[in-house]
């Protein structure tokens, strides 16, 4: 029976923090009444949904405080993750079953007459991040919580995250991402917590009075760095970490002078260019404006966060010898680079040390994470652009490279090449700053994030930095919080793995490795099936009622869920899709096997051919989804939007998983590792992870094709023709042709040209004619296994139980034991 919430408010409030059904009920009825301001009767499932919150989040605040307290109690080595990126995605669910109480939220919001299925979908994702980069940071912080190390992240609380993705006519169309519309019921601000940011302005020199060469940076145009906090809680345990965001604030309020004139433009122009620094996720940087606000971004998040990092630090230490043993900064990519000479900035101009201390104090306190080995991708600043915006920060990082190069050349005299290749300072017309160089050089440690990435960066992209700091580059294979992507998002199979095995796995994801014998127990495998059937039934009411699309459930659910990028060849899976529609219409009575291909992902605003390739899935949707002769037995989607819930969505339906990257050019990814341990095999390159997925899961348990990174080098030194692929595979031809000519477009038969003078004319960059013809193959492999339903079974168990090694516990233990020097501190 429904529960008067009168009843309920006269209880003593000596419970509002229990984890118990009655306490819970309580805590909601008065965190709607008393916080959201609102009665049982008006209760909108919004006002719910906030209740739920502040309720849940009452239940972090003690262990929260109590957290932080014993990390100086402790006096415990610090974990700093800088991060330009968070992907958070949902709190609530989250939240609830990492304080395992979701089983008694749900009660207590039943007794209320609520559903908290519906609920969770009021909550808006927090896309503070563009893909995998800011995922990876947000299950980082998730396992560091759950391990107990005392670990923060730090990043920008973006007004408008990632945009929200709309597709009109099938082309992309941007929209702001207002994931703030509503309020952020997770965050405390912290309008005490406030840093000044400096930019633009000139630098003095002058001598001291023992005649030491001093700078001082003056006449600047100033920003205010205000903190949000996020309790980050970890898996049955304790510890609940913090993650701090920075709102940027103008360092005065409007001009009340001109506002009295009338003038209220100009009144508030100010404060509004100010804020505008945290407005925007990533603003287009194909203009000079974007630009120089990116870059702005990257030291707005930096300067504070170093600020509030050493005021930490210097309330229990004095002097700042102990920083690097109390301190460990993690760089996430190179967004955060600047954060090398800004420390050195601080400890020399501020603090006056020694710049040879300084400069050891620093490298030992820093550590890089590179993501990526594109060169686009490798990011670099115009050295006009510095001298201007941060004009002590140039001469700063003149002065490093002028040490570091000096050194190279004690080890390698006479190498002028060798100076130019390693050099912070790319003299090439126009000059810039290689912010990965300055990473490298800044760091004690380098990590790739798999085998294969970290090889390459060894013996390619940095073999020069490799062989000067030997030792220096490692391996941290990246990972993914099972939290998240299985107990969470799967619920129907995380519930059958713990049936069988206990529970323990969701802690400690190798133990997952008891479910291999099961893979040949039929009572398993049916069980398995039907939680996947399930999971399927749900996606697809999710398409029929979104998008209007009815999908077999018995058909193979193809997926490929990631950032639209050429490299990572969402076109090779059209002309996939395309090659199986024309074998389905030249003989519409064939046995063809039911395929479901479901894409999903954002372009950049201003990748005009990644936003053609979208076009491109869409228009092809169009004619597939509509011929009578395919009847039903090939179907394409494209699923607008796609973020973190609705990779949740997607995962646990997946049969095949689609990691298909040019080899060399995915870093690792983690898409690839939360769809395999979700049941979904995968086709893929020899690229990044796929890698050491092969070597878990074996080579029969996974459907590898095309070049190497190895061959991938041969043949483009060699000369690679694309033509001559085209010519000598008769359904390679037929697909461009009708690609090119308008078959899919008939209103505009020129609309999808340049993809395929991208390919034939213009040199195929990725190589996707080179690997068609084995994409091909291992597509029809795929679907031989797919009929013999037990066989599939079989497989995606032994997947799911040979995931264990992609865990980030595992990952982020490996970066505290080889990299940070820091140990948990449970409580």
């Amino acid at each position: 029976m429904t529960k008067r919430p009168q009843q309920i408010v006269a209880k003593s409030t000596s419970t509002h923090a229990g984890l118990d059904v009655d306490s819970l009920t309580n805590s909601l009825v008065r965190r709607l009444i008393f916080t959201v301001g609102k009665d049982f009767l008006t209760a909108t499932e919004r006002d719910w949904f906030y209740s739920t919150a502040y309720a849940t989040r009452d239940r972090l605040i003690e262990r929260w405080m109590d957290t932080m307290r014993s990390y100086y109690i402790g006096d415990a080595k610090r974990v700093y993750y800088l991060s330009m990126e968070f992907l958070m995605g949902r709190t609530l669910m989250n939240i609830l079953n990492n304080l395992s109480i979701e089983p008694e939220c749900s009660q207590a919001l039943a007794e209320l007459g609520i559903d908290l299925a519906k609920i969770r979908e009021v909550e808006h994702d927090a896309a503070l991040g563009n893909g995998g980069l800011g995922r990876l940071a947000a299950c980082f912080l998730d396992s560091m919580a759950t391990l107990d190390l005392p670990g923060y992240g730090y990043g920008i609380r973006y007004e408008y995250g990632m945009f929200s993705q709309h597709i009109e006519e099938g082309w992309q169309v941007e929209h702001p991402d207002n994931w703030l519309r509503y309020g952020n019921p997770w965050e405390f601000p912290r309008p005490e917590v406030l840093y000044q940011v400096k930019f633009y302005g000139r630098v003095v020199q002058f001598s001291d009075e023992k005649g030491v060469l001093r700078h001082h940076w003056v006449d600047t145009e100033d920003v205010m760095a205000m903190a949000y906090d996020t309790p980050i809680p970890g898996y049955a345990t304790e510890t609940v970490n913090n993650m701090r965001l920075w709102a940027a604030k103008a360092s005065r309020d409007f001009e009340l002078k001109y506002f009295n004139e009338g003038n209220y433009i100009k009144a508030v122009e100010d404060k509004n260019e100010s804020e505008n620094l945290s407005k925007v996720l990533y603003p287009n940087d194909s203009t000079a404006m974007g630009r120089e606000l990116r870059l702005k971004q990257q030291y707005f998040f930096v300067c504070a966060s170093l600020q509030d990092i050493l005021y930490r630090f210097c309330k229990f230490h004095d002097g700042f010898d102990e920083l690097p043993d109390k301190v460990a900064i993690q760089l996430n990519d190179t967004h955060p680079a600047i954060a090398v000479a800004e420390l050195m900035r601080t400890l020399v101009d501020i603090h006056h040390l020694e710049w040879g201390k300084a400069w050891d104090i620093t490298t030992r306190t820093f550590s890089y994470t590179n993501h990526t080995l594109m060169s686009e991708a490798l990011e670099t600043w115009p050295v006009v652009l510095f001298e201007r915006l941060l004009p002590r920060h140039l001469q700063i990082i003149y002065e490093i490279n002028h040490h570091f190069l000096k050194d190279v050349m004690h080890r390698f005299p006479g190498d002028t090449d060798l100076l130019r290749r390693m050099s912070i300072i790319d003299e090439r017309d126009p000059r810039s700053i290689r912010m990965a160089h300055l990473a490298i050089v800044g760091s004690h440690k380098v990590n790739g994030v798999a085998q294969i990435h970290t090889e390459l960066m060894k013996q390619a992209f940095f073999v020069d930095f490799d062989r000067h700091f030997p030792g220096k580059i490692v391996n941290m294979t990246n990972g993914i919080t099972p939290r998240r992507w299985l107990n969470q998002a799967n619920p129907l199979l995380s519930s059958l793995i713990t049936s069988r095995i206990g529970s323990g796995w969701i802690k400690d994801l190798g133990q997952l490795k008891q479910l291999a014998p099961l893979a040949e127990d039929a009572q398993f495998r049916a069980e398995f099936a039907a939680a996947k059937r399930a999971n399927k039934k749900r996606i697809a009411a999710i398409l029929k009622q979104r998008f209007e699309v009815d999908v077999d459930l018995d058909s193979l659910f193809d997926v490929q869920i990631k950032r639209i990028h050429e490299y990572k060849r969402q076109l090779l899976n059209v002309l996939h899709v395309v090659t199986l529609y024309n074998r389905i219409c030249s003989n519409p009575r064939a046995d063809a096997v039911a395929r479901t291909v479901i894409f999903g992902g954002k372009a950049a605003p201003g990748y005009a051919m990644a936003k053609l390739i979208v076009k491109l899935i869409n228009d092809v949707a169009a004619i597939v989804n509509n011929d009578i002769r395919v009847q039903g037995r090939l179907k394409v989607v494209f699923v607008p939007n796609y973020g973190v819930s609705l990779a949740e969505d997607i995962i646990p339906a997946a049969d095949l998983s689609e990691q298909i990257s040019t080899a060399g050019t995915e870093a690792s990814g983690t898409g690839n590792m939360k769809l395999a341990l979700n049941g979904a095999l995968t086709i893929g390159t020899l690229d990044g992870a796929n890698v050491e997925i092969r070597n878990e899961v074996g080579d029969e348990n996974i459907f590898i094709f095309g070049l190497t990174a190895e061959e991938v080098g041969k043949l483009r030194a060699g000369g690679y023709r694309p033509m001559e692929y085209y010519q000598a595979n008769d359904e390679l031809r037929q697909v461009l042709d009708m690609i090119g000519s308008g078959y899919f477009s008939p209103e505009d038969p020129n609309r999808f040209k340049p993809i395929v003078d991208n390919l034939l004319v213009h040199g195929d960059h990725f190589l996707l004619l080179a690997d068609y013809g084995s994409y091909i193959a291992r597509q029809t492999d795929v679907e031989r296994v797919f009929r013999d339903p037990q066989q599939w079974l079989r497989r995606a168990i032994l997947n799911v139980a040979n995931m264990g090694q992609f865990s980030s516990d595992r990952t982020i233990m490996q970066y505290a034991e080889q990299i940070w020097r820091t140990k948990p501190m449970p409580r």
